[in-house]
């Protein structure tokens, strides 16, 4: 999802620089904002893996020593 979003993004960013009417770019923009609002959840939810990854990975190491 992740992917897509950023990929979404980055299509209406063009569409953008390209120049669009009012509407279409405040219709835009709006989109834009909830697809930026999802990555960086999605974002957040894999840093919080990465953590307790590592933190399981610590506490086994430190188990070995």
């Amino acid at each position: 999802m992740l992917e897509q979003n950023i990929k979404r993004l980055e299509e209406i960013a063009k569409i953008l620089e390209n120049g669009t009417n009012l509407d279409e770019s405040l219709k835009l923009y709006e989109e834009g904002c909830k697809l930026a609002k999802a990555c960086l959840k999605d974002l957040e939810k894999a840093k919080g893996k990465i953590v307790m990854i590592k933190k399981n990975f610590d506490e086994k190491d430190d188990k070995n020593e």
